[in-house]
Formats: structure tokens, sequence, C-alpha cells
């Protein structure tokens, strides 16, 4: 057997590995393939996007600078730089490194939705918008570039699109629970609380152990000034998720009409 067929085998299992997410096993069979041919620039690659999936970034980073060394229009490589990166919050530099992989692949509907994904972490919500709707250009059906966009348009205030933006969401995944979630929370915003409730409750049905539902539901509740409600979910979320939800309750100004109620106060207390 040549090392060309060696190398294919060992890609396979490394591919697999990673499929079943046994990254650092993933790591050794790319190892194996540089250790015969240290220029394999889609060696340094895989291995980059196994670290980087085993939350080793700073190695991952190295990995992909080595995979972009040796071919430097290869846009994979490019696109895990800046994925790494903007794990890293250094969203400038991570948008840098996309917009090499755009240069080089620019129907690449996921680099264009990890670029409007780095925007969104430099609060250039408009920008991101334009980047997801690349994204939706290319892949209409991608549930992740609607919701995305929803995000944005909602941090920006337009919360009649960013509702749209979701229907279609969940047009394509019914089973989004995240998607119900922002959905829910949307709709509060929008001072429709009875479909704000009916969308927490499709999240639920998807995920019962869903804190930001139970979340949501209260603070649907507590903007109703329905303090019994309002306290009775809210001591659910904080069953699934104590530390996150006692700490955004301190000061979410959705809860202000029924701050005062002993109730509430006490379910903010740690328990600890």
């Amino acid at each position: 057997m040549n090392h060309s067929e060696d190398s294919q085998i060992l890609y396979s299992h490394g591919h697999v590995l990673r499929e079943l997410g046994h990254h650092a096993s993933a790591v050794d069979k790319y190892d194996a393939i540089l250790t015969a041919q240290p220029r394999d620039h889609r060696a340094w690659n895989c291995r980059g996007y196994a670290l980087e999936s085993a939350g080793q970034c700073e190695d991952a980073l190295v990995s992909f600078d080595r995979a972009i060394s040796l071919q430097p229009k290869y846009a994979p490589a490019w696109q895990g730089r800046g994925i790494v990166l903007a794990k890293l919050s250094q969203y400038e530099d991570a948008i840098v490194s996309f917009n090499r992989a755009l240069k080089f692949q620019p129907e690449d509907y996921r680099a264009w939705q990890n670029h409007g994904k780095a925007l969104m972490g430099l609060c250039r919500y408009k920008d991101a918008i334009a980047s997801f709707e690349q994204v939706l250009t290319l892949k209409p059906d991608s549930y992740k570039a609607w919701y995305n966009k929803a995000v944005a348009l909602s941090c920006l205030n337009r919360y009649t699109e960013a509702l749209t933006s979701l229907n279609n969401t969940l047009i394509i995944k019914p089973s989004c629970h995240y998607a119900w979630n922002y959905r829910g929370m949307v709709l509060s915003k929008l001072e429709q609380f009875q479909e704000s409730l009916a969308s927490f409750d499709k999240s639920l049905q998807v995920k019962p152990n869903n804190a930001n539902a139970w979340y949501g539901k209260a603070c649907s509740y507590a903007l109703q000034s329905n303090s019994d409600r309002a306290i009775e979910h809210l001591k659910q979320a904080i069953g699934y998720s104590p530390y996150l939800c006692q700490l955004m309750a301190k000061t979410d100004p959705n809860f202000n009409r029924i701050r005062t109620d002993p109730r509430f106060q006490a379910l903010l207390q740690d328990k600890t």
C-alpha cells in the first residue's frame, strides 16, 4: 500500500472520528498523515477543525495558519481561521479571514453565515443582516440564516420584521426550540402576549427542560402584571438553570412591575 492509499484511509478514519465527536483521536490520524506528508495542507486544515471542535483554539489557529502558508488560496483554512478567531472574540480579525475565504469561494453560504455572526459580535447589525441575506440568496432554506437575521433585526428594534424571519425559520424547522423561544420574546416586545405564551409552549413541547422558555413565559406574565403566574414560571426556570436565571432576573426590566413582590425577591436569593 502506497503513501496516497495510507493517507486516504487515515483521512477517512479522521472524518468518522470527528463525526462521532472523538476529536483527539481524529487529531492523531491527521498527525499520522503529516508525519509522512508534512506539506499536506488538507491534513493541516482537517487537524485545525478537529482541534477547534475540541476547544483547543490556539492550537487550531496554528494548524490553519500552516495550511494557509502551504496553500494561500485554500478557502476552507481561511474560514476555519475565522471561526477560531471569532470563538476567541477577535471579531475584526475573524472578518478579515472570512473575507479572504469569500474571495476564493464567494458562493460558500457557510462563510457568509460566519461572516454575519462575526459582525454581530461587533454590534454591526445592518452589515450582519446583509451577510445573512447573502446566505439566503445562496440557500433559501437555511433556517439558521433566517434565525440569525431575526436576531439582528431584533437588536435594531425591528420586531415586526424579526417576527417574519422567525416565522420563516419555523416553517423550515418546526422543531427549532430556540427559535420558538426567540419568537416568544419578540411577540412580548410587540405586546402580543397570548401568541407569545403559545410560542414558549411550543418550545417546551420540543424541549421540556428548557430554562429559556420558562423564563420567557415568566417575563410575558410579568409584563402583564400577573405576579402569581410570573413567579410560578420563574421558579421553574431557576430550577433548570439557577445561577443564570437568577442573575438575569435581578436586572431584567421585564420584571419591573413585580420587582417589589417579596416572593420575587425570595427567588433571587442564592440557595448555596
